[in-house]
């Protein structure tokens, strides 16, 4: 039996810089997707010059964040020495525990011709106990992100979290989570069975596709009910289109989100926002400015 819609909806501006930026989670309907409490869309754009701002430094707790490249260069700085650049298909992911400060900066890709910029930037919530533990972090290159082929030739997914079949993400597992990007050819069907009580929710990030026999618009965020089914994705137009899957378990602990930080109680947002003014996060060492 195919699942049903529970509602669908599009985001809302939040430009950094020159980056045009689509809020799509949290929304008026939804606060979180399984473990996902949040997902920019850095949409498709030309870039002409370099960006050397980034987002600036910042911090986060209580949460993963994971960056999405499908096309650029982003590069990563963080307060606990971690540095690198991942290219068109690659993951920055970085668990932020109890407390690291991050900038990320992106550009085209050094590698291709192409000037194309486009991502997501995603956060998944950490259980409580995981929250407390140190930051840590990976960056994964494109031709690392497990990819599998559909049959037929009508496209391929990847598994950028989770696992599908025999392919497994790099990315650790605190919960139940799972996150797809899934791409279709011109007239091809792709259908996955989704587990009872799992929040599933998809994301069309430039063209529009048929989810469950309903057309959806591209900018659409579309949330499934929790009950046992299938999501089945076709693409009648005569274009490949791309299509963003993601969910999990429901996180059963309490949210308190606040800025940068994401945890179980209003006391521990204080104490994050305590902890980060007293340097308790630390500092980013950029390259060329380290001490001598």
């Amino acid at each position: 039996m195919k699942k049903k819609t529970s509602f669908s909806t599009k985001g809302q501006r939040a430009d950094i810089g020159d980056m045009i930026i689509y809020r799509i989670l949290a929304n008026r309907y939804a606060d979180a997707v399984g473990p996902f409490v949040f997902l920019d869309h850095i949409a498709p754009k030309i870039q002409h010059a370099i960006n050397t701002g980034g987002t600036g430094p910042h911090p986060h707790r209580g949460i993963a964040t994971l960056s999405y490249i499908i096309n650029g260069e982003d590069e990563h700085f963080d307060s606990a020495g971690n540095h690198a650049k991942v290219h068109s298909g690659g993951v920055q992911w970085m668990k932020a525990g109890n407390g690291i400060i991050h900038d990320e900066t992106l550009n085209y890709d050094s590698k291709t011709d192409s000037k194309l910029t486009h991502a997501f930037q995603f956060w998944i919530n950490l259980p409580a106990k995981i929250k407390a533990e140190k930051p840590e972090y990976l960056a994964i290159e494109g031709k690392d992100v497990p990819r599998k082929t559909l049959n037929g030739q009508s496209g391929w997914i990847k598994v950028i979290a989770g696992d599908y079949e025999d392919l497994r993400s790099p990315i650790p597992n605190y919960s139940g989570q799972f996150l797809y990007h899934i791409h279709l050819e011109a007239g091809a069907a792709f259908s996955i069975d989704i587990a009872d009580k799992t929040e599933v929710a998809a994301f069309l990030p430039t063209q529009a596709a048929t989810l469950n026999d309903a057309v959806f618009e591209a900018g659409e965020f579309v949330e499934f009910d929790r009950n046992a089914g299938e999501i089945e994705i076709s693409n009648s137009l005569q274009e490949a289109v791309d299509v963003i899957l993601f969910g999990g378990e429901p996180y059963t602990e309490p949210i308190i989100a606040e800025g940068p930080f994401v945890m179980n109680s209003h006391l521990e947002i204080a104490d994050a926002y305590r902890d980060f003014h007293a340097g308790k996060y630390g500092k980013i060492i950029y390259p060329g400015n380290e001490a001598p």
